[in-house]
């Protein structure tokens, strides 16, 4: 039985959904690092990042180049940065949509409403 296609895209990106998975693709945006560059930028332990960078070529989102001893990690296609670009254009509209909010709220806050009192005769 096939899955559907809103489960595939479900589990797609649940797959994404790790800081560390998300760390690394943004990394790997500019073209293949080695392992050692990695876990230099992400400071996590080796086995960690491990886990994480098997998680993303068994999805096929990354490809490993081994060169001698060292072994590279890149994008497996164009389409993952244009997902990280377009993610980060999103986020960046709804956090301005809510500073907007947060401005009228402080507005709000520091322009209080006169309540009118009762003068006593």
């Amino acid at each position: 039985m096939q899955v559907p296609l809103y489960q595939a895209k479900a589990e797609f990106f649940r797959m994404l959904g790790h800081p560390v998975r998300i760390r690394v693709l943004e990394l790997l945006q500019n073209g293949p690092v080695p392992v050692r560059d990695l876990l230099a930028d992400i400071e996590i332990e080796p086995s960690s990042l491990s886990q994480q960078l098997a998680v993303l070529r068994r999805s096929g989102i990354v490809v490993s180049v081994r060169e001698g001893s060292t072994v590279r990690y890149a994008l497996a296609g164009g389409d993952v940065a244009e997902l990280l670009r377009a993610a980060r254009r999103i986020l960046t509209e709804l956090l301005a949509g809510q500073n907007e909010l947060l401005a009228e709220l402080r507005q709000t806050d520091t322009v209080r409403p006169t309540v009118p009192t009762s003068s006593r005769s």
